[in-house]
């Protein structure tokens, strides 16, 4: 129900977004250790690459819940005994962060439609969910003015890239 009233309010562009000072590497960081107990449970792993830092005046509980719910959707997906790499990269202009995970993947033609509300390309593979996930990482990342973008990763799997700019806007 959380995650349909926050997305409701995303739509309507009545979240009340409380913005503060958050160093963005380090919240990816405490997504990623948060994560990796319940990717332990599900026989895979959590690997972070991380440097630099990027601190950002945000609404810091909306991306929170955009990069968990990426992070952990790739946790959903991604086969036993395989990583999760979750790349963090900071530049002068922006903050790029990478989730890539050794799943099933995603076909090109419908790698769009996982940014759809309620939209699940993957609803013979027994995997819980409602669709909401990415699309609130979508919304919540694009209301910072940055973008989320979906490809195959190389070997399987998809990667999922977000990125937000050095200066972003509410």
């Amino acid at each position: 129900m959380g995650e349909l009233l926050t997305l409701a309010r995303l739509e309507a562009g009545s979240a009340e977004v409380k913005c503060e000072r958050v160093e963005l590497v380090e919240l990816v960081a405490a997504i990623a250790d948060d994560a990796q107990f319940e990717a332990r449970l599900l026989g895979c792993d959590v690997q972070l690459q991380a440097s630099g830092e990027f601190v950002a005046e945000v609404g810091a509980a909306l991306l929170h819940r955009a990069f968990e719910n990426v992070i952990r959707n790739a946790i959903k997906f991604t086969a036993p005994d395989t990583t999760v790499e979750v790349m963090v990269k900071v530049d002068q202009q922006q903050l790029k962060v990478m989730v890539a995970d050794c799943g099933p993947g995603v076909a090109e033609a419908e790698l769009a439609l996982i940014f759809e509300l309620f939209r699940r390309v993957d609803e013979n593979q027994g995997v819980a969910g409602f669709g909401l996930g990415l699309v609130i990482a979508r919304r919540a990342i694009e209301s910072h003015g940055g973008e989320i973008t979906a490809q195959p990763r190389t070997g399987g799997g998809l990667c999922l890239s977000l990125r937000l700019p050095r200066q972003t806007a509410l």
